[in-house]
């Protein structure tokens, strides 16, 4: 029986729902200290003193580091692969600890103690005197002439590129129409359900052990070893279970204190875990990018030139770097089609928190002004936007220059005629057309694409090692880490089908140990079922070769009369059992003649992607007189190829929605537009969805398949929170005739839009 396309059950449900999971906090080593840091309540500046002294004698202080007593070399946060090409490496910007000042709660100090409390109260002793800048919180402010740097010698500039395709000139000039028009996005932050932390110790051979919640513990040792000054080979880090991590733990951003701090203390362990005031300024943030496209189109609906200018917000530090914007221009560059094509980025250093990678990674910035604009467009042109969009579509099988991406397989099409059914375009379109009154209903929708992996701008390395037991099961491991998204659902179920075993027989190791995990990159780019994927099929085919030429030993039948099925070793003609897998697992180990156990251990360098598409469809009820948006109807239509485990997909699209509808209606993360201190750093003021906000989503699937993927599958852990955001918008354009170009889409937002169009009287409150 086939595993792939399966509802199987999660192999780790049944330990999370019992509570034996086990995550970093649930570790406890003997007389561990616990630190905590001492972060900056200024936004910009340095420090002129600080005094240690008083919190230094009191009773449970071991040990205050201060930036003076930290490595002074600067190092890179961001999990990307190592490259030995130094100009394709990640900026090092950061030091453990810092006396110059770039963001409000900026790490100065850290207190190790025998309990929170201590150091909490050890924190409250250092007297710290500073010497105070103005804040630069805007990213145009940075880009002044004038302006200070907030890192020397960059002009606040992290990185910048342009991209021509085509004649843009002759192109423009031969458009009947050409619009522009700017679109902004906001700062977010991840939430995931636990907090960062990490805890490290020293073992007797001078080897420093992190246990951290790391969505990349192979490149965490390494950008631990560069912090420290260190050996790479002397860092071990071990990842245990994960309370998600969305991107955000996709930065090493506790581990190299945690490290240094067990270090200067002979090697006692030493934990940092950050409150969840700290995680919402202190690790990473979803970038707010400003947008400015330009189209020119033909009277008939047809694009003959775009062009798009983003400038990227990325705060205090480069963490990714010029990398998120980059993908924005890929990204700008595949959906649609035209005869000349422009697109320039900057991404720019400011006083705010630092942003990294976020689920999508630049797609939902730069597909939100995208999909806003094709509907602007639509609306100018008098055309339906399904169908301007499906005029613009290039033909499957393109080339994508700039991405370097080929489309081998493109449901996007068969997605939007799905979606358009389903919510009834055309009838509700004619019903809500000319409506009046306090309450109206308007149609959205978004088209979507996202590809797999990082190639070709990054590497793409994955492995995987297959141990055949002697009872006829199977230890998997793999370095790729499960998050919560149910990767290791899917290995093995990648494996049990190749091998032809049951699927209770593949043993995977969730926890990854750099010690003995085989190497890979880690957990995002939405790159595990395909590019770890590929490592895993391939490592099963070579366990099952091997078994079958074990059987041939055991039988003297020739090997290509064999096949294997659900645990046994089978007549390829007509599936006859032959031999149990068991017998021939056991007969690798206890042969006396032949004995030689049967294990695979591949590495796949992924020098190929794929694309998935989908979009997004939405029936919205707009309150005019209070700006409240109320969603009626919601479809998530993806073309991810063979869908793996269809139970696993559906809980992918629902949490990405979910993330997609908090940032479209809900979320952003607020500064005092002096001090840039930070307003709503708390679950209690930052606006998440609750279960009573959440409206009825529907998930669903075109199924395709992808010749270059290991099972026709495609990437799905990131696509579903792309949509939302611009379908809500289109939506409430639809419904009230406004354009709001800004998230979030608040009731306050709206409102002010609303007077400001004039659809609101504010001297009666009424609607007009």
């Amino acid at each position: 029986m086939s595993k792939i396309g399966t509802n199987s059950l999660r192999v780790d449900a049944n330990s999370k729902v019992r509570g034996k999971t086990q995550y970093v906090d649930d570790i406890f080593i003997r007389n561990m200290l616990h630190a905590k840091i001492l972060r900056s309540s200024i936004a910009h500046g340095r420090v002129k003193h600080i005094d240690t002294s008083k919190a230094l004698k009191l009773p449970g202080v071991e040990l205050i580091l201060t930036y003076e007593d930290v490595p002074k070399h600067t190092f890179p946060t961001a999990g990307h692969p190592y490259a030995l090409d130094a100009s394709h490496r990640d900026v090092s910007d950061r030091n453990i600890l810092t006396g110059h000042i770039r963001y409000w709660g900026d790490e100065i100090a850290a207190v190790a103690a025998v309990d929170e409390h201590t150091a909490e109260k050890a924190l409250a002793l250092i007297e710290v005197e500073y010497e105070e800048y103005i804040p630069i919180l805007q990213a145009e402010a940075a880009l002044q002439k004038d302006a200070v740097e907030i890192h020397e010698g960059t002009g606040n500039i992290i990185g910048c590129h342009e991209y021509n395709s085509g004649e843009m000139e002759q192109a423009l000039a031969s458009a009947d129409f050409i619009f522009e028009q700017e679109y902004n996005t906001s700062i977010v932050q991840h939430c995931a359900m636990e907090n960062h932390s990490a805890f490290a110790y020293i073992v007797s051979n001078d080897r420093i052990i992190i246990y951290s919640s790391t969505q990349i513990p192979h490149i965490c040792r390494r950008i631990v070893g560069q912090a420290l000054g260190l050996p790479w080979g002397r860092i071990r880090v071990v990842k245990p279970y994960i309370g998600g991590g969305f991107g955000s733990k996709q930065d090493v951003v506790v581990e190299p204190l945690a490290a240094i701090l067990s270090l200067k203390l002979q090697g006692r362990p030493v934990k940092v875990e950050l409150s969840r005031e700290e995680t919402f300024i202190a690790t990473r943030t979803r970038h707010a990018i400003k947008s400015l496209l330009k189209s020119g189109v033909t009277s008939e609906g047809l694009f003959t030139a775009r062009s798009g200018s983003i400038i990227s917000t990325n705060g205090a530090y480069a963490s990714h770097g010029h990398s998120i914007a980059g993908k924005c221009g890929d990204t700008f560059c595949v959906q649609y089609t035209q005869r000349a094509i422009h697109f320039d980025a900057v991404t720019v250093y400011t006083n705010l928190p630092t942003a990294g990678a976020m689920r999508a990674y630049g797609g939902p910035q730069m597909l939100f002004a995208m999909e806003c604009h094709m509907d602007d467009l639509a609306k100018k042109l008098g055309l339906d936007g399904i169908e301007f969009r499906l005029r613009n579509l290039p033909e499957p099988g393109f080339t994508n220059e700039l991405a370097g991406i080929t489309d081998y397989s493109n449901g996007l099409r068969e997605c939007a005629a799905k979606g358009k059914q389903l919510i009834g375009w055309d009838e509700k379109k004619a019903r809500y057309f000319g409506q009046t009154g306090s309450m109206r209903r308007g149609l959205g929708t978004a088209f979507f694409h996202y590809p797999a992996g990082t190639y070709p701008h990054g590497q793409e390395l994955a492995s995987a090692r297959i141990i055949v037991n002697q009872d006829g099961s199977v230890q998997l491991q793999v370095g790729a880490t499960e998050i919560g998204q149910g990767s290791d659902t899917v290995f093995a179920q990648m494996a049990a089908e190749t091998i032809g075993i049951p699927l209770n027989n593949v043993h995977i190791i969730s926890e990854q140990d750099t010690d003995v995990t085989p190497f890979d990159t880690g957990s995002y780019a939405s790159r595990q079922s395909y590019v770890s994927g590929m490592a895993v099929k391939k490592a099963a085919l070579e366990v099952k070769a091997k078994l079958l030429e074990r059987c041939c030993i055991m039988t003297n039948l020739p090997i290509h009369s064999l096949d294997t099925a659900d645990g046994w070793v089978v007549f390829k003609h007509n599936q006859e059992k032959l031999l149990p897998i068991a017998d021939v697992a056991l007969d690798s180990y206890y042969n006396l003649k032949t004995a030689a156990p049967i294990t695979a251990d591949i590495s796949h360098n992924t020098r190929i992607t794929t694309i998935s598409y989908g979009c997004t469809f939405v029936e919205v009820e707009v309150d005019i007189l209070t700006g409240k948006v109320a969603i009626i109807e919601l479809y998530n239509i993806h073309d991810s190829g063979k869908i793996i485990n269809h139970i696993l997909a559906q809980g992918q699209v629902h949490g990405g929605v979910s993330m997609g509808l908090g940032y479209a209606l809900y979320e952003q993360l607020l500064f005092d537009t002096k001090s840039g201190k930070p307003l709503n750093n708390n679950l209690l003021d930052y606006k998440l969805m609750t279960a009573t906000d959440t409206p009825e989503i529907e998930a669903l699937f075109v199924e395709t398949f992808d010749p270059t993927a290991p099972y026709g599958n495609k990437p799905l852990g990131e696509p579903p929170a792309i949509g939302p955001a611009p379908a809500i918008r289109n939506a409430i354009l639809d419904a009230t005739g406004v354009h709001i170009n800004e998230l979030p889409l608040t009731p306050q937002r709206l409102f002010e839009k609303f007077v400001q169009s004039g659809l609101i009287r504010m001297e009666a409150r009424e609607n007009v």
